[in-house]
């Protein structure tokens, strides 16, 4: 389901996987984020979250800070922060990213392979065109300078 978020989605430190910057999400900036929201379990969130914390997955996060205070702080690696922006229908949106904010770090821009997986991801959700999911990736910080718009709309169209 397609979600807007208050905030900043940028891109720093190097993904493994990808090359590149890993995307996060800073909620305490002005401007918006383009998301997909899924509607899992506790025990689906924990797996996919604790698996990007390089933890061990088979253990349910305790999320009770982070739906009461709006933020949870497990570590201090990258995706071990968890983060509640709101809710959707009454259901709670949680997410997990870094515990630093976009300023707080040197940016780094993504790889292509991942641009077009976000951008992709993003245009599955229905209700952003091309262009419109173009533009916003290409303007998020780390990206913004080393992609265009017209880069980023022939990756996902490609």
């Amino acid at each position: 389901m397609p979600v807007e978020l208050g905030g900043v989605m940028y891109f720093a430190t190097e993904s493994l996987v990808w090359g590149g910057g890993r995307a996060f999400y800073d909620p305490g900036c002005g401007g918006r984020v383009l998301a997909r929201a899924h509607l899992v379990s506790v025990g689906q969130f924990s797996d996919i979250a604790v698996q990007e914390m390089y933890r061990e997955p088979g253990v349910d996060l305790d999320l009770t800070e982070v739906l009461s205070d709006g933020r949870s702080v497990l570590g201090g690696g990258r995706y071990e922060t968890l983060v509640c922006p709101g809710a959707m229908d009454g259901v709670p949106v949680v997410t997990f990213t870094a515990p630093w904010g976009v300023n707080q770090l040197e940016w780094n821009a993504p790889s292509a392979s991942y641009v077009r997986l976000l951008g992709s991801g993003l245009l599955e959700a229905g209700t952003w065109d091309v262009d419109a999911i173009a533009r916003y990736l290409a303007a998020c910080p780390g990206a913004a300078g080393q992609w265009t718009a017209r880069e980023v709309a022939d990756l996902i169209a490609g």
